[in-house]
């Protein structure tokens, strides 16, 4: 199937998943099932919805038919046989953490993660006796020579939410299923639409669905997707062990935001690449980072997994002190300073991440500056982020 096809595929998918109008008196959008109590009117049918909390509809903690709707949405679009929602992307990697691993087990994680992973594996994996070892994201099939006899897990970040690098799937899986060890991603950079890691072998996709799939900025969501029914149900119970569940309400703002998102992602797509070459082209610019380029070093492992980027890069800018980069970011028109990605506003996100590395050490002393594109006009975004790069007083 080519690009094309897949994606017009992808598209109606975006509008038909999740919509069973017949079930909501002709709505086209489910109803927002708000519930704790289920109520059952025999025993026989209380008994058998507990046998299987993982597909009744039992107890709303355990979602209710507007989470499902979402989670089936997801599944879908990710090629999954199942989707599990939970309240954030953090709660999306805690789960599977705590899910799939056991005190003496050893963990591989990919040396771009976004940094509460980080903290996570120093801190509560550490003490629950779990170690971590970071790889550079460019290791390829030498991750191989990491892998350990309690190898359990290697994590994926693809691309690395700020520094952009993106990881080869093909030989990293090959080397991990040979030792028996799962492969886990975190998507949320292209989301689905724009690569699905469960058909190049990754066993769990993950997403901040907060970002680009609800679009929107007014909810936080999390999911977990895989091809295997048995791997489901222990990221369910790794979910509902911690107390995972999601309300109704923000199940249905993101997947009212979904419907939209292969329209806003080309939009904001499209933007950041040609922003992107234009801040290639200015002196203050050390570096820029977007895979989509094809200047970048990751350009060629790009293209074989994705169909396009996503509105998400960085740049690098020399040395400067804080007030100059103050008085580049504070008199942004069009951008506000903020930590999230993928919503219909343009963000900027200053960063320093020498201490965020240690497989790949990060060397230079100039900031790193993070752009999530919205929907915004292309000239005024250009003109906003010239004038703020002038304010630098460089050239």
């Amino acid at each position: 199937m080519s690009t094309s096809e897949s994606r017009t595929r992808r598209d109606t998918v975006l509008v038909t998943a999740g919509v069973e109008a017949a079930k909501h008196d002709g709505a086209v959008n489910p109803a927002v099932v708000r519930a704790s109590t289920v109520a059952f009117r025999t025993l026989a049918a209380f008994e058998q919805a507990a046998q299987d909390r993982f597909s009744n509809f039992y107890y709303g903690r355990f979602g209710t038919p507007t989470t499902f709707a979402f989670e089936e949405a997801v599944a879908e679009l990710e090629g999954a046989v199942r989707t599990i929602a939970v309240p954030s992307g953090h709660a999306a990697f805690s789960a599977v953490f705590l899910a799939l691993l056991r005190p003496g087990d050893h963990l591989l994680v990919t040396d771009c993660v976004y940094g509460p992973v980080r903290a996570l594996c120093d801190g509560l994996l550490r003490r629950l006796g779990i170690e971590t070892t970071y790889f550079d994201p460019r290791i390829g099939a030498n991750i191989a020579s990491l892998i350990r006899a309690n190898t359990r897990l290697a994590y994926l970040e693809s691309p690395g939410s700020l520094t952009l690098e993106v990881q080869d799937l093909a030989p990293i899986v090959a080397a991990c299923h040979a030792h028996h060890a799962l492969v886990a991603l975190d998507n949320t950079w292209a989301t689905p639409y724009l690569c699905r890691p469960l058909e190049h072998g990754v066993d769990i996709s993950i997403l901040s669905a907060t970002k680009y799939i609800a679009g929107h900025s007014d909810c936080l969501i999390g999911t977990i997707s895989t091809g295997d029914e048995s791997l489901a149900r222990r990221m369910f119970q790794g979910a509902v062990d911690i107390g995972s569940c999601v309300a109704p309400d923000v199940c249905y703002l993101a997947l009212r935001g979904m419907r939209t998102l292969s329209v806003r992602l080309a939009r904001q797509s499209r933007t950041a690449l040609r922003l992107a070459e234009d801040l290639a082209q200015r002196p203050e610019v050390a570096e820029v980072y977007h895979p989509g380029l094809a200047s970048s070093p990751d350009h060629e492992t790009f293209c074989k997994y994705f169909d396009g980027p996503s509105g998400l890069f960085s740049i690098r800018l020399p040395k400067v002190s804080r007030p100059q980069l103050a008085n580049m970011l504070d008199h942004l028109r069009h951008f506000f300073i903020g930590a999230s990605f993928g919503g219909f506003e343009s963000l900027v996100l200053p960063v320093w991440p020498s201490h965020l590395r240690t497989a790949r050490p990060w060397q230079h002393e100039g900031p790193l500056v993070r752009f999530s594109i919205g929907l915004e006009d292309y000239e005024d975004l250009r003109e906003d982020l010239f004038a703020g790069l002038d304010r630098l007083g460089l050239a």
